[in-house]
């Protein structure tokens, strides 16, 4: 089973570079954005990660810029979890929510830090594991 989560942005005026289209690093925004919104339908957010004395912070990002969103244009950012261990990995894809043509698509990983000690661990908390329990990732 895939866990995956679908976010709906309209782009904003202050998003647009000179050029009328969304400035790139607006793109990672939106990823946050999805990201949230998953962590949040799986019910294990950002507050339940500090309950469980953990952090993901962000290891790495793949970008790719396939057309540029404009403004006022309506997206869906489909994020999904692909694996929660050594590390959670996440990957996004946004579509044009009218027409659903792709228009970018991205990777991120997270690495699992304990809060306390700030070091690495290679293996996703209890909280996290028990939310997707039904999913065996």
């Amino acid at each position: 089973m895939k866990i995956e989560s679908e976010t709906y942005i309209t782009v904003q005026f202050y998003d647009l570079d000179p050029m009328n289209v969304v400035w790139h690093g607006n793109y990672i925004k939106y990823l946050e954005t999805a990201r949230c919104d998953l962590l949040s339908k799986i019910g294990y957010d950002y507050d339940n990660m500090r309950e469980d004395g953990v952090a993901y912070p962000v290891a790495t990002m793949e970008l790719k810029y396939i057309k540029p969103c404009i403004f006022q244009q309506k997206l869906k950012v489909v994020a999904s979890i692909e694996e929660i261990e050594p590390c959670l990995i996440i990957k996004y894809t946004i579509f044009d929510a009218e027409t659903g043509e792709k228009l970018f698509k991205a990777k991120t990983m997270q690495i699992c830090v304990n809060v306390a000690t700030k070091e690495s661990v290679y293996s996703a908390p209890k909280g996290l594991k028990e939310k997707l329990a039904c999913c065996n990732l």
